[in-house]
Formats: C-alpha cells, structure tokens, sequence
C-alpha cells in the first residue's frame, strides 16, 4: 500500500526520539505504566507522533489497568487500520497510523461498551494535543 507520508530510517530518526522511532518505526512497545499518557486525564487529541493525523480523543480514553493509553474507538477511523500481527507466537490486531504507517500499538475485544473493543496505544506513538491549544 502506498502511504501519504514516506521518509528513509534516516529522516524519521532525525524527527523523532530514540523511544518514538523504535516504537513507530520498528514496531516496539514501551514498558507498561511507564508512558506519558498511560496515567494522563487531560482532554483533547490524541495526534500521530510522526505525521500529525487525528487518531484517538480524550472522550474514548478509559482506565483498561493495563498500563497503556487505552481507547474504545478511534476519534477518526480512516486515519487508523488495523493488521495482522504473528510476532511473539501470538495472533493480535497492530493498529498502524493510515497516513505514515505508524506503529501505534494492538486493539483486542476485551474494551467497554460501545464497541467492546480496547485500543491498547503507546504513549510514544502519539502526542495529545490538550483542548484549547493552539
């Protein structure tokens, strides 16, 4: 699939901290409970680290326990897909930024009501962008 967004290792190295590249770039995952978001009750924006694309809101944001930013439904669905991941001798569900394709983290079927579903991001893929900011 062709992205809106391409840059070399090299361009996104250059943009991003070490923490953001390895999770973004190279499908990582930051420890849990250790993110600036996983703990964060601040409205607004939820916005892809490297391109800037609305991805999750505040309004959706809930307390899993997990030790992640989780979310029952993203605030703009077309600027989020969703593929399969066999790494780690599992079967999960990555959920990649549309636009950049962004490693944001994996969506499972143990989230609350409305949709059931749990949007398990890592706080180094995204960046909240607080109601009111300019």
């Amino acid at each position: 699939m062709s992205r809106k967004i391409e840059k070399t290792d090299a361009e996104w190295r250059a943009q991003l901290s070490p923490e953001e590249f390895e999770v973004t770039r190279k499908k990582g995952t930051e420890r849990a409970f250790t993110g600036r978001y996983w703990d964060c009750h601040e409205q607004g924006q939820y916005r892809c680290v490297c391109c800037g694309a609305d991805l999750f809101s505040s309004e959706h944001k809930f307390d899993s326990g997990c030790g992640w930013p989780s979310f029952y439904a993203p605030a703009a669905p077309e600027n989020v897909e969703e593929a399969e991941d066999r790494s780690h001798f599992m079967l999960r569900t990555e959920v990649l930024c549309h636009d950049c394709g962004a490693h944001l983290g994996h969506v499972f079927e143990d989230g609350p009501a409305p949709t059931g579903l749990r949007y398990c991001i890592n706080s180094a893929a995204v960046k909240l962008e607080q109601d009111g900011d300019d």
